[in-house]
């Protein structure tokens, strides 16, 4: 056996392409790995193979190899800025210091010397299309490797000829930080030793036509704060204090208990408040309302605020606007102890097109469809994601999964489900294809669809998928199994769009329409459903709720009591968006606050009063909600009074306790009203919106009212009472 010399020089290492080491040494070689690092190779003059490391440095006056015992290899110029030695020791750790011509030094760990931080399971999920913990294994993440601390990047983009890390830890210029391809998965790989949380990052990728494009990560899990677009490491310390909660929430069914639920937009419900800032005022506001949950507009990264979080760059990075990622988990970790659950918008639905972000990620469509018919909203000017490809399922279904168990959100409220079934959706004929059997259901978004719940669902017991479809198609709350799409709760536009219509129309002319608001109890147990006064019907030149109200100021503000109790009290979970809890006269826009100053006059208080105790009534009688999707829940006492404008029905609880909602839209009170109820005895007004307290004009009952043994409308017993005018009642047997 020949022994090896000391020194590089004295070894006639095999010769390397010129073309490969000029690859390499540009970053556009698409296995860096395969040149750089640590190598066994086989050397002229010696029998065994030797261990030879290369290192890329480009400006470098001379470079060594530091072994783990203190030696120094000098290592030998090749070409284009590699350099490489022997290390006589063999393959180990090492670091390489490099000394450049005006008299300084850097010495750091080789990021090539490492193995691949990302495992055969996880590449072999990613091809699959199953990794439901992809935010795991993919973006930035720091690791300790052997002892050496440093942040392991990780890259799906199949159609790249090269990936580099960019960042301002290496002035932007990836040439030493090229990252290697992991084969067919499509993912691309770099550990870069030394750096940690706070580095700034995105990644260069050379396309097929030849071009580099400069991207955030998909998976970074925090963002700059727009305008500012890069990535950032980071790593949470977020301690969970919610346990008890949590344990609550898998051994609950979310869709048969209450649900009221208060939507806001985070950056405008009190201007200036971060996650952590806003989490006293919000708990404390929103308790004192009695609402059950709270809805935020989506919290990812986007960066046009005037979206409202519509427009997503970053599905895995909560808005940087706000605060950290562990703000954002402190604020639901505090609302969870408070008793208050957390849903969040999320938007699978389509994405913008800014150069930076997902858009023709790797040079070509990859998110995206690649046919325009499918791939592009005109409308809204963003793309469309790829449904029929598993990859990018697995990115939107995981995200979904993301947000649920490592935020603890307690459900996500999908944005538009209609615009994903249907491929014609806002387009002309001419301007999308048939699927496979001639129809326009988009059967890739159907998938994806059942997918994302049924794996919600049975990874995450007591969360609640909520969909906003505005169509009529069928079984969108019915369980995959029987071909639904597996949602928990849909959102009721019709009822939405019907009942406003109703209560704009003047009290004198309300019994012409008395059919739009009793239409949607024929179809109330179609699906499982939540009745929304969201933000998208106080924008626009739309008005808030209470300048839809006909009538002076004090009419409106009873239109607007008696249209909540209605609402309220109407089969379904219902949801309001923020300031209609006390008449916020102002349209919503997301550039101001809302108008908390009219809390000071005191009809106005009176309405927030008014919430705050439909809520505590509605959360205090299981007959509102227990049997929500149970059409045996309801009955009507008297659904065809057109001419009174008054509507009265019994909302009934597991046992079959009953509570009585007697609504009057008219303007005028209706004394001496006989009502059938199912059995006499005194029933107590457990609601009044024509309450003084509500500022209402205490036209009442005293309290309650006594059903006596006549028969009337095909009830065996019936009271004779007052209606409010512009006002409903709740009335209660007495117990």
């Amino acid at each position: 056996m020949t022994p090896i010399p000391e020194g590089a020089a004295a070894v006639d290492l095999p010769a390397l392409d010129d073309d490969l080491l000029r690859a390499v040494a540009s970053g556009s070689h698409h296995d860096p790995h395969a040149v750089l690092g640590q190598h066994r190779v086989s050397a002229a003059g010696v029998d065994d193979p030797v261990t030879v490391i290369r290192a890329l440095r480009p400006l470098a006056e001379s470079v060594f190899a530091i072994l783990p015992n203190g030696a120094h290899i000098e290592l030998a110029h090749v070409a284009h800025g590699i350099w490489q030695g022997i290390d006589i020791v063999g393959p180990g750790a090492y670091q390489l210091e490099a000394r450049y011509g005006d008299g300084s030094t850097w010495t750091t760990d080789d990021p090539y010397r490492f193995l691949p931080t990302i495992g055969e399971l996880d590449l072999h999920l990613i091809r699959e299309g199953r990794h439901e913990q992809l935010w795991t294994a993919l973006g930035a993440h720091v690791r300790d490797l052997g002892g050496v601390t440093g942040t392991a990047f990780t890259v799906w983009a199949p159609h790249a000829r090269a990936v580099r890390v960019i960042g301002d830890f290496n002035g932007w210029d990836g040439t030493m930080h090229a990252m290697r391809n992991m084969g067919s998965s499509g993912v691309w790989e770099l550990f870069v030793p030394g750096l940690g949380e706070g580095a700034l990052y995105k990644f260069d990728l050379l396309a097929a036509s030849g071009e580099w494009v400069r991207k955030i990560d998909p998976m970074a899990q925090l963002a700059q704060t727009p305008p500012d677009t890069a990535s950032v490491v980071t790593v949470s310390g977020h301690d969970w204090q919610d346990g008890e909660w949590m344990r609550a929430r898998a051994a609950t069914d979310p869709h048969a208990g209450p649900m009221s639920v208060y939507e806001l937009h985070f950056g405008s419900w009190r201007p200036g408040l971060g996650y952590r800032e806003a989490a006293d005022q919000l708990i404390d506001y929103v308790s004192a309302l009695g609402y059950t949950h709270v809805e935020f507009l989506p919290l990812a990264e986007h960066p046009f605020g005037g979206s409202w979080g519509y427009q997503v760059t970053g599905y895995y990075a909560p808005t940087s606007r706000f605060g950290s990622p562990d703000d954002l988990k402190y604020l639901i970790d505090r609302l969870h102890r408070a008793g208050i659950g957390v849903l969040m918008d999320w938007v699978p639905g389509h994405f913008p097109k800014d150069d930076w972000a997902l858009a023709r990620f790797d040079g070509q469509p990859l998110y995206e469809h690649a046919d325009p018919r499918r791939g592009e909203h005109k409308d809204w000017g963003t793309y469309i994601f790829d449904y029929g490809n598993s990859q990018v399922r697995n990115f939107l279904v995981a995200n979904a999964l993301y947000w649920l168990e490592e935020f603890h959100v307690d459900g996500l409220r999908v944005d538009a489900v209609a615009s994903m079934l249907y491929l014609d959706y806002s387009r002309n004929a001419g301007e999308w294809e048939p699927n496979i059997h001639g129809g326009r259901e988009n059967l890739e978004a159907i998938g994806f669809l059942q997918e994302v719940t049924a794996t919600a669902y049975k990874r995450n017991p007591g969360t609640v998928m909520i969909a906003e479809e505005s169509t009529s198609y069928a079984g969108v709350t019915a369980p995959t199994s029987s071909g639904g799409l597996g949602f928990g709760i849909k959102w009721n536009m019709g009822w939405m769009h019907d009942s406003l219509q109703y209560i704009h129309e003047d009290p004198m002319w309300r019994s012409y329409h008395h059919s739009e608001i009793t239409f949607s109890f024929v179809y109330a147990w179609s699906e499982n459903f939540l009745l929304p006064i969201s933000h998208d019907e106080v924008v626009h030149g739309k008005g808030s709720l209470l300048n839809k109200m006909p009538g002076d100021h004090w009419q409106q503000l009873a239109n607007m009591r008696a249209f909540l109790a209605f609402m309220w009290a109407h089969p379904g979970k219902q949801l309001l968006f923020m300031g209609q809890e006390f008449g916020q006269p102002s349209e919503w826009s997301e550039e101001r606050g809302l108008d908390w100053w009219i809390l000071d006059q005191p009809a106005h208080r009176g309405l927030w009063n008014f919430v705050a105790q439909l809520n505590a009534v509605y959360r205090a009688n299981p007959e509102l909600w227990a049997r929500d999707n149970d059409p045996a829940g309801f009955e009507w006492l008297d659904g065809s009074d057109a001419a009174g404008n008054v509507l009265a029905f019994l909302r009934k609880d597991a046992d079959g306790s009953p509570i009585a909602v007697l609504l009057n839209f008219s303007g005028t009170p209706h004394s001496d009203y006989r009502v059938g109820l199912p059995f006499a005895g005194e029933w107590e007004e457990l609601l009044n919106t024509d309450a003084e307290d509500y500022g209402g004009s205490g036209v009442g009952n005293f309290g309650a009212v006594t059903a006596v043994d006549e028969p009337w409308m095909g009830r065996p017993s019936s009271a004779v009472l007052t209606l409010p005018p512009l006002g409903a009642l709740f009335l209660r047997p007495r117990r």
